[in-house]
């Protein structure tokens, strides 16, 4: 669920293969399962039903003393001034969308390059969304901006009605800082948008019925004019209703003036079709299934694979970045890629950038991040290493193919973010930016060790604890994965973490399992499909390996985990109730044998299976948490909670399973919050909200009832 958000939104979709057939053994009839009620999204049975469930736990939580400290320090924490703005450069500025206590769900605003690096920048507010959102009665939502490339002056602004992942979009100038007059204003739809020219959109989204695929997602790409209806839009391309993720745009420029426009067809989840679009109509290109097209520099187009792939003469390993010529992908000829990193087995591809004459490259060596500048020669690329703090995690923050200009966010588990400049031309990092510290990390240590699973294969996990920590099983934990969607875990600085749980003496884990994309896409094929369950056994070893380390036992241990992770921590919670004393169930899918037939579901059938496979169907049913739950186990009592606007995932599956719960006297907590979609975070006093409740549940199961309040 994490990849769709990010490759969605910018028009990365992975996707090939052949649409699905017929179900041969389709999803039990909805009148066999008693709480298929509960999938009526907003419907006043199952809204009730919330209601009641959230007075409760609301009750529980909230009523502890507790609970106001939790929430007051997480608050603080979100909307503190003195975070680091992380920027975008546009056309010599830097862009930076904000929220803080005065504009809860947050400003879009600017300030000059030479500002950006004083102490007090001075802003430029463009764009209010409180305003907004009080002005036209909605609560909107940030989901980014898509800017006319290459002046620089128009952005197609995404705007969601209270966090779901549709959007509206309306075209805005930058220049005069307002929404441009019967300029282009997209109604309301999952969609991806692309600037052919300043007067033609390139347009995924829903153009009515047979257009959408299973999973909600837009098959069908127009070329949208200026003051055209959608009515009137001109097809390009159509995938196929079968396909499990949808037909997406996307645009490569570079500094030498280069430019195409591309098609993705996510026929499944992890590979795809990828079409050129010229004059005389798209063309697919011969380019692997699982791949995808990173930016492009020096009209060399990069290309990051998920599979080995053959071209030319050259084998191009699983995991590598390669180069091929935009002309060669213009004029049909075989392709010849240069291979510009190819990892090693404990090394992963974490971003790519380009900048005008350069590409930035993050990577993650054996969990710790690593950048190296590529520069396109006479000879060859050229790789240089940058040098950077260690034991963290680097990520590219911003980069421009307007100059050689790039901004890197280093943040550790103890180490609040710093943000450092580089010129890809020379570069020597230059810190430019730090956040300070939001909790005491006096006296606390973090430290690398690994689990054995029960194929023998090691699994990495970091634990953060006081250096003084008796190893006698008394310290309170609570340990995280995702295990799922080629999709890394590694350090970062969790503040909210941080000040309302390792302060008070606790401990705080990180599990790098399988599924997830730490050491490449080998690391993640492990777990896929009907191979599922290793992921689930690298989450026990981990946690058995603390238990015989005494560094926690099960009675102090929690565990927590959202959307794919939210369905560990449901297997986990069923398949090993006795290795935990809490369990946090975040945005979660849980009924894996109609999650097809939920939200975005149909899209995620690379990675679990399909009820239309009989095999497959048969292992889901043997890990699907809804389905597993059993009368007369002595469970930890969980927390479950999602959000009304999750049009992702959906919170029809976090209401069956507790309803479920209910039903065979299980103890829970169940909470669903009317905003936020997938990611809870509307605003900021939201995700406060969430983190305290969240918090409270860990210190009432792991430390003890409240002995009064903070």
């Amino acid at each position: 669920m994490k990849r769709i958000l990010t490759l969605v939104s910018a028009a990365l979709l992975s996707g090939a293969g052949a649409p699905s057939a017929p179900a041969a053994n389709p999803a039990p009839n909805p009148a066999d399962d008693p709480y298929i009620w509960l999938e009526d999204w907003t419907g006043p049975r199952a809204m009730q039903w919330v209601e009641q469930e959230n007075a409760a736990t609301e009750a529980a939580f909230r009523n502890d003393p507790r609970y106001a400290g939790y929430y007051r320090d997480a608050l603080a924490i979100a909307s503190a001034k003195d975070r680091i703005a992380m920027p975008m450069q546009v056309h010599g500025r830097i862009y930076n969308f904000w929220r803080d206590a005065d504009h809860p769900q947050g400003i879009w605003r600017w300030t000059s390059e030479a500002d950006y690096a004083s102490d007090a920048p001075r802003w430029t507010t463009v764009l209010d969304l409180d305003a907004l959102s009080k002005a036209e009665g909605k609560k909107w939502v940030w989901k980014g901006a898509s800017i006319l490339d290459p002046e620089e002056r128009l952005a197609l602004i995404n705007l969601s009605d209270g966090g779901e992942d549709a959007v509206s979009l309306r075209e805005f100038d930058l220049q005069t800082g307002q929404f441009v007059d019967n300029g282009f204003a997209i109604p309301t739809s999952k969609q991806n948008e692309a600037w052919l020219d300043r007067d033609t959109l390139l347009l995924a989204r829903d153009w009515g019925e047979g257009t959408m695929t299973k999973s909600g997602y837009p098959f069908v790409v127009k070329a949208l004019k200026r003051g055209q209806p959608l009515s009137s839009a001109q097809e390009i391309y159509r995938g196929q209703p079968g396909d499990q993720v949808g037909t997406f745009p996307l645009i490569l420029s570079d500094g030498s003036g280069h430019r195409a426009a591309f098609l993705y067809r996510g026929v499944t989840f992890f590979g795809n079709e990828t079409y050129l679009v010229t004059p005389q109509g798209v063309r697919k290109l011969p380019l692997p299934a699982k791949s995808n097209l990173q930016g492009m520099v020096d009209g060399q187009v990069l290309i990051q694979t998920s599979e080995a792939w053959e071209s030319g003469g050259v084998t191009v390993p699983t995991g590598s970045l390669a180069a091929v010529p935009l002309k060669a992908l213009q004029s049909g000829e075989t392709l010849k890629p240069q291979i510009l990193f190819a990892p090693s087995p404990r090394q992963s591809i974490d971003g790519v950038a380009a900048t005008k004459g350069h590409v930035i490259l993050a990577y993650n060596d054996n969990v710790r991040g690593r950048v190296m500048v590529l520069t396109p020669g006479p000879q060859g690329w050229s790789k240089q290493q940058v040098e950077l703090p260690d034991n963290a995690t680097i990520s590219i923050a911003s980069a421009s193919d307007k100059n050689d200009k790039a901004y890197l966010s280093v943040a550790g588990f103890l180490a609040p973010t710093t943000l450092w400049a580089i010129d890809a031309a020379n570069p020597a990092p230059r810190q430019v930016k730090a956040m300070p510290a939001r909790f005491d990390a006096e006296g606390l240590v973090v430290e690398q060790f690994e689990a054995t699973s029960s194929d023998g294969t090691k699994i990495p996990y970091f634990i953060v604890h006081r250096q003084d920590m008796k190893a006698d099983g008394s310290t309170p934990t609570i340990m995280t994965a995702y295990g799922g969607f080629e999709v890394p875990m590694t350090p970062s600085y969790a503040a909210i973490t941080g000040k309302l749980w390792l302060e008070r003496g606790n401990s705080f884990v990180l599990a790098n399992i399988r599924g997830g994309g730490e050491f490449g896409p080998a690391w993640h094929e492990a777990g896929l499909k009907t191979k599922r369950q290793i992921i689930y056994d690298d989450f026990a070893a981990v946690a058995q390996d603390i238990f015989a380390r005494k560094l926690s036992s099960p009675d102090k241990f929690g565990i927590y985990g959202g959307s794919n992770g939210g369905l560990l921590m449901g297997v986990e919670f069923n398949q090993h109730p006795d290795l935990w004393n809490a369990v946090v169930i975040q945005v979660p899918l849980l009924d894996m044998i109609r999650y097809e037939q939920i939200a975005a579901g149909a899209s995620w059938v690379d990675e679990y299976g399909s009820v239309s496979v009989p095999e497959e169907k048969a292992f889901l049913q043997t890990i699907s948490p809804y389905a597993n739950i059993r009368k007369g186990v002595d469970y930890p009592t969980p927390y479950i909670w999602t959000t009304t606007k999750d049009d992702r995932v959906g919170p029809q599956h976090a209401r069956k399973f507790a309803a479920r719960l209910k039903e065979y006297g299980i103890p829970y907590h169940f909470y669903e919050d009317t905003a936020g979609g997938h990611s809870g975070d509307a605003d900021i006093e939201q995700g406060a909200r969430l983190q305290a409740m969240q918090m409270v549940y860990f210190s009432q199961r792991l430390e003890g009832e409240s002995p009064g309040g903070r």
